[in-house]
């Protein structure tokens, strides 16, 4: 019941935001997609509890409500990383695509972060990276997941975990929007359990959890709209448009691999090198 509720919640707070609704005829289209999945320079994790709430004035007694959100914010940093928050809204919404066209033609992402000089690296590009460039791997779309601001608040004694973001997916030539879906889930606003801000301090797998979830079900919300109910069950290919494997947005066939020599009479293989 509570994940039902959660669901709704995103639905409720997200629709009423510039939005565009992904079109079957538009995903017909794509033929070769790219996912990426960044963090906002900015974006967080934020500890606006202390601050922003005096409900727990005596409990700091002496310490400073801004230090006690800057100690916080440090407990939140080091539960989650900002590369693991970005990689499980892309992954968590990619596995759950049906296996068809043109998802089954998406782009290796660890071929995709090599490109976009991103690989492996813990602090996610907070500038939004040269797309361009992905054309010489094929691409012709881009479904690109952003947040914006993430962390903890609270009011009237009542904390909770919040994030905030947009996804889009858009041609690669032209920069034209197919699909746009802002976000905002915020636990605070929910009436969730409330996240003791305390605890939280003492064991930050708590602020994780939470958010681990959050990010579980803005994902699924966006697998269901990458699925437009206007589009059959694995939808017709691009019509191909030449012979360049860049205009198709598929790469050459790798090289026929050469005959293994013979073995000489009496002989065994060669050793590995």
């Amino acid at each position: 019941m509570g994940r039902i509720s959660f669901l709704a919640l995103l639905v409720l707070l997200s629709g009423g935001c510039a939005s565009q609704r992904l079109a079957g005829a538009n995903l017909d289209r794509v033929s070769r997609p790219a996912f990426i999945s960044r963090i906002e320079l900015e974006a967080g994790p934020h500890s606006l509890v202390f601050r922003e709430d005096s409900a727990y004035k005596d409990k700091l007694k002496k310490l400073e409500p801004k230090e006690a959100d800057r100690r916080l914010q440090a407990k939140l940093t080091g539960a989650v990383s900002r590369f693991e928050v970005s990689e499980r809204l892309r992954v968590n919404t990619f596995r759950q695509l049906p296996e068809e066209r043109p998802w089954v033609d998406a782009l290796d992402p660890a071929r995709v972060a090599t490109m976009l000089e991103s690989f492996l690296v813990e602090e996610v590009p907070a500038n939004a990276p040269d797309y361009d460039l992905l054309t010489r791997l094929g691409a012709d779309a881009v479904v690109e997941f952003v947040i914006q601001d993430y962390g903890m608040r609270s009011v009237k004694g009542q904390a909770g975990a919040y994030m905030r973001g947009y996804a889009r997916m858009f041609k690669i030539n032209g920069r034209a929007e197919i699909w746009r879906r802002p976000f905002l889930v915020d636990r605070v606003a929910e009436g969730a359990e409330h996240l003791d801000p305390f605890k939280v301090g003492k064991d930050p797998s708590l602020f994780r959890r939470e958010l681990t979830a959050m990010l579980d079900v803005v994902a699924e919300q966006f697998a269901e709209e990458l699925r437009p109910p206007d589009r059959k069950p694995g939808g017709p290919p691009p019509p191909e448009t030449g012979d360049s494997v860049h205009s198709t947005g598929r790469e050459l066939p790798a090289p026929p691999k050469p005959a293994e020599p013979e073995l000489a009479p009496g002989e065994l293989p060669d050793p590995d090198p």
